[in-house]
């Protein structure tokens, strides 16, 4: 951690009388570094900055917990509300490798909008005591938006080189599975409205965490662990099928999917290692008896479902530094996958593929693997860079092309939500 010693926070959360919706949540936001968290009829808002806490290196997650929990614990909490994401609250956002530059934060809000179903919330955080009810902060409607045509399609011959490498390692016999990626890269105006992107992928993208923090901005479909109201949850995704125009083309590509031996042994791969890695810290592990197929707009995905009871009392983030990576995108066995990412792939993933979400007082949270997500950063030239990934699983016989077109498909979300 580089941030100095954290200052004690007060929390006050308030219900509010009408349940805003989805563009009234985006009203709260900051047009240019957008705080949010939201999935169908359930999610918040953060507006500004109380407390900004960074972290570096291999113990990134455990350190955070640690820290996280000597703020809860000192933190004056006077929550009405007592729903999950109500009181004390952080947002964060992981990077996925241990060497990576990018930094793992977490945010403390100055003030979050907040609902839950049928209630809906405002909570203020300061670092003096607040002597009074909090009060909605200012709304403002979605501006202009311009954006950038990413180039998605455009041929790659270091990833399509990537494959054939991987594919070589995994024929020597050296490790099983091999999760490679790419990046594409382009630019918007600094004026740019970023709540643009992201109504347009919660809208579109329902079934989907979508998120913003700390400029990175997606809708992920795979949730890593979700600690709420003593309950476990997990989705593991691995295989993937584009999805079609004509229904019964669809229908076929969800069967081909369901059916296929190399896509249900890459699905089990990251099955098991999500079980192995969670059953020390849960009680009365379970999952869903057959990968189910997930139906999102551009693709079919082979799912599997897990849940548990809490076991020793850890938090959230623990939880995420248990599973954290997962062969669904790192590989098998992890650590060989995980070097062996870092030799082929030519480019530091970031935030990519690790961890985003949010984490409470009571160590609850809910953390989504940074998927379908690009990383808009500043740049010299007053403009903003846009740098999405996408990437698969590489296992014995995976074609090089078949794979390139999966990343294309996977990068369609954030392509339709920087689109112009």
């Amino acid at each position: 951690m580089n941030s100095g010693s954290p200052h004690r926070l007060y929390a006050v959360t308030r219900p509010l009388a009408s349940l805003p919706s989805l563009d009234d949540l985006l009203s709260f936001a900051d047009s240019s570094q957008p705080l949010l968290w939201t999935r169908g009829d359930r999610g918040c808002v953060g507006i500004g900055e109380t407390q900004r806490l960074s972290f570096t290196g291999p113990d990134r997650f455990t350190q955070a917990s640690a820290v996280w929990r000597s703020i809860a614990a000192a933190a004056e909490v006077d929550d009405s509300v007592r729903l999950p994401g109500s009181g004390l609250l952080a947002f964060g956002t992981f990077a996925f490798s241990s060497a990576s530059e990018s930094t793992s934060v977490l945010i403390v809000p100055r003030m979050i909008v907040a609902r839950h179903r049928g209630t809906a919330w405002v909570t203020e955080i300061a670092e003096a005591p607040i002597g009074r009810d909090p009060l909605l902060p200012a709304s403002s409607p979605i501006g202009a938006w311009i954006g950038t045509d990413l180039p998605t399609t455009e041929p790659n011959a270091a990833y399509l080189a990537g494959v054939r490498e991987a594919s070589a390692r995994i024929a020597r016999g050296s490790v099983e599975k091999i999760v490679l990626s790419r990046q594409v890269h382009g630019w918007i105006r600094a004026e740019d409205d970023l709540r643009v992107p992201l109504r347009r992928l919660a809208e579109r993208y329902d079934d989907c965490w979508t998120f913003a923090v700390d400029g990175l901005i997606g809708a992920s479909p795979e949730t890593l662990i979700r600690q709420t109201d003593g309950a476990i949850s997990a989705r593991v995704l691995a295989g993937t099928r584009a999805r079609r125009p004509d229904p019964a083309a669809d229908a076929r590509a969800r069967d081909e999917l369901l059916t296929s031996t190399k896509e249900q042994h890459e699905h089990s791969f990251a099955v098991q290692s999500v079980v192995t890695a969670l059953a020390p810290h849960v009680a009365k592990l379970h999952t869903s008896e057959e990968p189910f197929a997930l139906q999102l707009p551009n693709v079919w995905h082979l799912a599997t479902d897990l849940g548990a009871t809490p076991g020793a009392g850890g938090t959230s983030l623990e939880l995420t530094a248990a599973l954290h990576p997962t062969a669904a995108v790192a590989g098998t066995p992890t650590s060989q996958a995980v070097a062996s990412i870092a030799e082929i792939e030519p480019f530091d993933r970031g935030r990519y593929a690790g961890a985003v979400g949010w984490i409470d007082a009571d160590g609850d949270g809910e953390w989504v693997i940074a998927l379908r997500c690009a990383q808009v950063t500043p740049t010299d030239q007053g403009r903003l860079e846009v740098t999405a990934t996408a990437g698969g699983g590489i296992v014995a016989g995976s074609d090089p092309d078949r794979e390139f077109g999966e990343t294309v498909s996977k990068f369609t979300p954030i392509a339709e939500a920087f689109g112009a």
